[in-house]
């Protein structure tokens, strides 16, 4: 009874999940467009170069890929991309601003629990605050080094969102200031469902990661000291880590 449960309650998080995102997928995208366009790319840019390998041409899978942002930063860099999000319509929005910016991946709606692709398929995996939405975390990590090549590379940028404060202040010009109450309110209840069924992180990744077979496990709490140096409209209040790891 007890697996029965928890499937559904699996299901039920992932099925508000994407109706939250729905609701904000344009205006995210929006936000992306503006962050490919500011000096924040070249700062993940060289967040992910650190840890990919130093040749053109790898095969990345974004997962929770959003509307691209990842896609077409490493795309531009010479790179080819595939991004995968359970929101139907962030993909929508993710095609058109892939013909838009001229700037080639293939999107695909996908659980990031469980891409629907072949064992040993990509260089490296990147995610950007999606590890966190899955209910099931053991799960999609032990997927995920199946998706890898043997020495490919997941690399996680995260936060522990479910732990964070409620509504944290934010300038008057930020993104989320165009949040409606009803969608706070979305966020913090998925918040309430996440925060039971998983353990304090970075912590508990690094135990899953090793769980999983991964080896070279390297933890940076600092990442959000350099990505956010300054209160803009992309400000994350939230501390952001990067835990990357090898097959």
């Amino acid at each position: 009874m007890s697996e029965l449960n928890d499937i559904n309650l699996n299901k039920k998080i992932k099925e508000e999940m994407a109706d939250y995102w729905s609701s904000r997928a344009e205006m995210f995208n929006e936000l992306k467009i503006q962050e490919l366009n500011s000096d924040m790319r070249g700062r993940w840019l060289k967040e992910l170069q650190t840890y990919l390998p130093a040749k053109k041409g790898l095969k990345i899978l974004d997962i929770g890929t959003g509307t691209g942002f990842f896609c077409f930063l490493l795309g531009a860099e010479g790179h080819d991309l595939t991004g995968i999000d359970l929101t139907e319509k962030m993909i929508l929005e993710a095609r058109k601003s892939s013909a838009i910016l001229g700037i080639p991946a293939e999107f695909y709606v996908m659980d990031a629990e469980m891409p629907d692709f072949p064992d040993n398929s990509f260089d490296a995996i990147v995610t950007r605050n999606v590890a966190w939405t899955l209910p099931d975390l053991k799960k999609a990590y032990e997927k995920w080094h199946s998706l890898l090549k043997e020495d490919g590379v997941l690399i996680n940028f995260d936060g522990d969102y479910s732990r964070e404060n409620e509504q944290q202040k934010l300038p008057e010009n930020h993104a989320h200031s165009k949040i409606t109450q009803e969608q706070w309110s979305a966020y913090e209840h998925l918040k309430t469902e996440l925060r039971p069924i998983s353990n304090p992180r970075p912590a508990w990744d690094v135990q899953l990661l090793k769980s999983a077979g991964f080896k070279e496990i390297r933890l940076d709490e600092q990442v959000g000291d350099r990505i956010y140096s300054e209160i803009n409209q992309f400000y994350n209040p939230t501390p952001i880590f990067t835990i990357a790891a090898r097959k």
